[in-house]
């Protein structure tokens, strides 16, 4: 339990700066679940691959944020599987599953749920940080190495695949990779990135 008054420095810095986030508050006034949806929408506005897709994956759902916006901009047939080791509030059209995505059984789950390949796959993971910008590329690349092995099981033909990564040096490697297994692959920054934050969004069109 914090107590009053003993709250660390970089505690109180988090929580000014979500004060003051100008997309904290949109999120709030807006109904959604956390400030996240806006890089998932400027995504969309960029790329267009939600309209299209019939059987989407989100990988580490909670809060439930990009579940609420492929909910909203997907087909009313559309199928919707999340997945996350938290618990969330259900979301009308989306199949919640709590547990490791890594984990066979709920990657089989998530498959005999669809009935299908996947359309598009999405991932807003990220393990927890340490501070130590090399250790946290490197275990964010672990991570998203895993949902990359994931989608290339389980893409239909023509089907994307998003994925948030931390800049470090190793993601030009999946890059690399991704332009082999895709028609097209690219890095992007939303504008809702946090001007100083590493993160950045990899971008693959078209499975082949």
């Amino acid at each position: 339990m914090q107590i009053k008054g003993k709250m660390s420095l970089s505690s109180r810095l988090w929580l000014d700066r979500q004060r003051n986030d100008q997309y904290v508050k949109r999120a709030h006034k807006e109904g959604y679940r956390c400030r996240a949806v806006y890089k998932l929408q400027e995504i969309e506005e960029k790329f267009c691959l939600i309209k299209k897709s019939k059987y989407i994956v989100d990988l580490g759902a909670a809060p439930g944020g990009w579940s609420q916006f492929l909910a909203e901009k997907s087909s009313d047939s559309a199928k919707i599987a999340a997945i996350d080791l938290l618990d969330f509030d259900p979301i009308e059209k989306v199949r919640q599953f709590i547990g490791d995505f890594e984990d066979f059984e709920n990657q089989q789950a998530i498959i005999d749920y669809l009935g299908s390949k996947a359309d598009l796959i999405v991932s807003d993971m990220a393990p927890a940080t340490v501070g130590h910008q090399q250790t946290d590329h490197l275990r964010i690349m672990r991570l998203v190495s895993s949902a990359y092995d994931f989608a290339k099981k389980m893409l239909s033909p023509g089907g994307n695949f998003v994925a948030k990564i931390f800049m470090g040096g190793k993601e030009k490697q999946l890059l690399e990779q991704m332009r082999k297994d895709f028609e097209s692959a690219c890095f992007f920054k939303p504008k809702s990135s946090r001007s100083l934050s590493v993160e950045i969004y990899v971008i693959g069109k078209k499975f082949k």
